[in-house]
């Protein structure tokens, strides 16, 4: 049992994360993940940047980045959301080389989801990683994520 705005949430049958968008299924990430990134984006939601970031810092005390990795694809599943026709897709970002670093990061990392891609996805991580912007990035990927969601939900 988890809590979300501070009621009681059964997220058995449904992973919610306030009260109307939930995460999709993701094949072959931890159950823990889901809850992970369910308290990423209720901290994202009311604006507690330290929040998410503690989220993630504590995911991956818990799990490595490994684990970091997980939350971040159901974020980026988040974003995407259900029932997206099958086949190869594109990543159309005029002006991407512009972008900062976390937008670009972000957009591939989202095609990479997309795509089903999750050696381009561990990829990116590990040159965030390498690059020292990881935790920028994470941050710029649920900040997209909840404004994605404001927009589908109105």
């Amino acid at each position: 049992m988890c809590t979300s705005m501070g009621q009681p949430v059964d997220r058995s049958a449904e992973r919610c994360l306030t009260g109307r968008p939930t995460l999709p299924d993701v094949t072959g990430v931890p159950p823990e993940a889901f809850e992970d990134a369910a308290l990423v984006l209720e901290s994202a939601l009311a604006g507690d940047t330290d929040a998410v970031v503690g989220t993630f810092d504590a995911v991956v005390d818990r799990a490595g980045v490994a684990g970091a990795y997980d939350v971040a694809w159901c974020l980026a599943a988040t974003m995407v959301g259900e029932n997206l026709p099958g086949g190869a897709w594109t990543l159309d970002f005029p002006g991407i080389d512009e972008a900062g670093y976390d937008a670009r990061w972000v957009a591939r990392f989202v095609s990479a989801y997309v795509n089903q891609d999750a050696s381009t996805g561990a990829a990116l991580f590990g040159a965030a990683i390498a690059d020292g912007q990881l935790p920028e990035c994470l941050l710029t990927l649920a900040g997209s994520t909840v404004a994605t969601l404001r927009r589908r939900h109105g």
